[in-house]
């Protein structure tokens, strides 16, 4: 996966690089553990349930050599046949622990160093693996030698122990042959799962050692160039043109749908240019009026002319339509503290409303209205 030389990649591996090599099926793997696993499992089994499956074993062959002479001369054959079914099934039955326990310690290991993993992607067909020259070149790579020194090892190892321990135990073996044929393979038994202890623990050193290095072979192999850290910064943050392209067509949806809101408003808040805050109120539905659309500048005078266009009354408040454009988020209640400022403003609506119903005269717009002065911000620089 990684590119570029080993001298350039100085970066360790992203997530999103680790991710993507668990999805190809890479994970820090170790032969070392497998076998140790495996075969300390297989020995420990033996050592404590050795003895019960011994005897179940010896009294199946027992009964296998032990059958009536009345089946021998059976007319049919299937009841020979019936009896070796029996034989095999207990057999099978013996041993199914001792299977069970070494498929749980196989699948341990790779989940102890890797987790779960579940990658299709490595079921595909590459055609490289079947390159003879690919498989020439990993023979004599850096990471063959290292295996070929790590078989090497391990083998001077266990036939170290191995012949140290029967060095020390030869008398005791010797003795064998002196001793009555069943409690010489009892005792015997004893010494080979005992000598198998001491050489499946060399083993445990090994995994010792393999462990962290597999650990951080697979990190090295991982590890990413400065322009690899680069690039996939870009990717996953985008295109910064791109971006302000998706947030300006963001900004032109909202600014639509915040128009469309203000011809079913109550009435636009003006500064009078500056600043626009249309509000609506729907006393069945609604706990206090709410800002439907609100702008400054350019998009204040758009607001005003769509309420123009729709007879949306406009009252004219300077520190009330700060107070609204500073403090009110769209399709949100007012703050608490306007709500008799604004409900002013609505009864000059209604006022208003009923006025041009009836043909009367419209009521003289509220003057000033009762904003507290902490929520005004005050008039902007160029006013």
């Amino acid at each position: 996966m990684a590119e570029g030389s080993d001298e350039d990649r100085t970066e360790p591996a992203s997530g999103r690089r680790l991710q993507q090599a668990r999805e190809e099926g890479q994970v820090p793997q170790s032969r070392e553990l497998s076998t140790f696993l495996v075969t300390m499992t297989g020995v420990l089994f033996l050592w404590l349930l050795g003895g019960w499956m011994g005897e179940r074993l010896l009294g199946l062959l027992r009964r296998g050599f032990a059958f009536d002479r009345s089946m021998a001369f059976e007319p049919t054959p299937m009841v020979m046949v019936e009896y070796v079914q029996t034989l095999f099934s207990g057999a099978l039955l013996t041993l199914m622990p001792l299977f069970g326990a070494l498929m749980v310690a196989a699948v341990a290991s790779p989940l102890a160093l890797g987790g779960f993993l579940f990658a299709p992607a490595v079921l595909g067909l590459k055609l490289d693996r079947l390159n003879p020259l690919q498989g020439i070149k990993r023979m004599f790579s850096l990471h063959g030698l290292a295996e070929m020194l790590k078989a090497v090892m391990k083998a001077s190892l266990i036939g170290g122990v191995g012949a140290m321990v029967l060095w020390r135990h030869r008398e005791h073996l010797f003795d064998f042959l002196r001793e009555p044929l069943e409690v010489a393979i009892g005792d015997f038994s004893g010494t080979v799962i005992w000598i198998a202890l001491l050489i499946v623990s060399s083993l445990g050193l090994l995994a010792l050692f393999d462990v962290p290095f597999q650990l951080w072979q697979y990190h090295k192999n991982l590890r990413m160039s400065k322009e690899e850290v680069k690039r996939e910064f870009k990717e996953q943050e985008g295109d910064p043109q791109l971006k302000g392209r998706i947030r300006s067509m963001q900004r032109e949806m909202a600014r639509r749908r915040m128009m469309a809101e203000v011809p079913k408003a109550d009435v636009v808040v003006t500064n009078p240019a500056h600043f626009s805050v249309a509000l609506r109120y729907d006393a069945p539905k609604m706990a206090a009026p709410i800002v439907v659309a609100k702008g400054r500048g350019e998009l204040a005078l758009k607001i005003r002319e769509v309420a123009l266009e729709n007879a949306v009354p406009l009252l004219e408040a300077p520190p009330l339509a700060r107070a609204l454009y500073a403090h009110c988020e769209l399709q949100q209640a007012i703050p608490t503290a306007l709500f008799s400022a604004v409900a002013e403003a609505m009864a000059w609506v209604y006022q208003l409303n009923e006025a041009m119903a009836s043909g009367v005269e419209p009521p003289t717009p509220p003057a000033e209205l009762p904003v507290p002065a902490e929520l005004d911000p005050g008039p902007p620089p160029e006013e």
